[in-house]
């Protein structure tokens, strides 16, 4: 089976995480500060807050910003469940805006549309995360000017997309957005096994987003007025979290974050050749957008013909191609039906997911490999228009 996404780990890699486990520290240890001030320099942020997954991330990014019961975030509904979700675990209440059906993420004209009503009607969003899908980042500069506009603040959900450039500037420099979110799962650009990041250049955010994710715990002594007992003092000023980082993950991450440019610039040749394999069979291939620079993170292909979605998926992995879909519209799922979402709400979404693909993309994919996709989705293609 060809995975849809793999981690390309390194001796290199393995002997940073083995450094770490003959040290003395193996969390909140020297290692942590290192990999946040790495990220924060590579991508232009003043502040960076490791965690352990970037679920972890958005929450603390939502609790930081104030959101709370009565409040209001919007996302896309193509997206994994945890950009809406991180909503609900502060109380708040979620609703999406529709994509854009070339570039698949949150559209700025739908946006700005759904504004105008809800500001007619006293309800408008206190937060918007826009989501890179695949890699390539959201028209920021749009969605931004609308926050001035509108008066929401903007989480980044670049999960996706570090490696990615949007105006010949990194992603994650947060120009256009309060906090912006990394992913370090397995299958995303770089891995630290799980693990999260949040950017911003809000010295305030920062401090507050640290604070969340350590139990609210402060060592700074005597910061609510109470005279310390002693060297061992330490306070609990707010109501926070387990999510804090091991050195373990950050070693690897800080390994893999030298193998970054590398990554990206592999990811990209092979999204250009697929673009070459695929050009003449009945698809919609993924477009560039000419003002950013995807971390191709996924591949998706768009079926023409969704009645042949189901059969050409399961053609596809019986054959050994491990395909995916990204992602079910979060509208759709149990649980948000229950909210009530319903069929109908979202229709670029919902048609996105009736006829979208993820190929295997990684960078360890060899061309030879990925000359075996091309030939079995050719195959299959032609066996489903019999």
């Amino acid at each position: 089976m060809i995975p849809y996404g793999r981690q390309d780990i390194s001796e290199a890699d393995i002997a940073a995480v083995s450094e770490v486990l003959r040290s003395d520290w193996l969390t909140q240890g020297p290692v942590v500060p290192r990999f946040e001030a790495a990220i924060a320099g590579r991508s232009g942020a003043a502040h960076a807050v490791a965690v352990n997954s970037a679920t972890s991330a958005l929450h603390i990014a939502c609790l930081a910003l104030g959101l709370g019961p009565g409040d209001l975030l919007w996302t896309s509904p193509t997206t994994f469940v945890a950009s809406a979700n991180c909503a609900l675990y502060c109380g708040a209440s979620v609703d999406f805006v529709d994509i854009d059906p070339v570039s698949y993420n949150l559209c700025p004209q739908r946006l700005e549309a759904k504004l105008l009503e809800a500001e007619a009607l006293g309800r408008l969003p206190k937060i918007v995360i826009p989501v890179h899908l695949c890699g390539q980042p959201c028209e920021m500069a749009a969605i931004h000017a609308l926050s001035v506009r509108f008066g929401f603040r903007i989480i980044e959900d670049a999960s996706h997309a570090i490696g990615a450039r949007y105006q010949n500037e990194p992603v994650g420099n947060c120009r256009y957005s309060d906090i912006t979110v990394f992913s370090f799962h397995p299958v995303k650009i770089i891995t630290t096994g799980e693990g999260g990041m949040a950017l911003t250049n809000d010295a305030q955010l920062a401090r507050q987003m640290e604070l969340l994710r350590s139990h609210g715990i402060t060592r700074e002594a005597g910061e609510m007025g109470q005279p310390p007992d002693g060297p061992w003092y330490y306070e609990q000023i707010t109501l926070g979290f387990n999510y804090r980082m091991t050195e373990l993950q950050a070693a690897l991450g800080l390994s893999q974050l030298s193998r970054l440019d590398e990554f990206v610039q592999r990811r990209q040749q092979l999204a250009l050749r697929y673009d070459q394999l695929l050009a003449n069979l009945p698809l919609t291939l993924p477009v560039q957008a000419t003002v950013s620079e995807s971390a191709r993170h996924l591949y998706v292909i768009r079926l023409q013909e969704a009645a042949q979605h189901r059969f050409v998926f399961e053609a596809l992995r019986a054959a050994g191609i491990g395909v995916n879909l990204h992602y079910i519209p979060v509208h759709l799922q149990p649980w948000y039906r229950t909210l009530g979402f319903a069929p109908g709400q979202f229709p670029q979404a919902e048609a996105y997911y009736r006829e979208a693909i993820s190929l295997p993309l990684y960078s360890g994919l060899s061309e030879e490999e990925q000359n075996e996709v091309a030939a079995a989705l050719r195959e299959v293609l032609t066996e489903a228009q019999r």
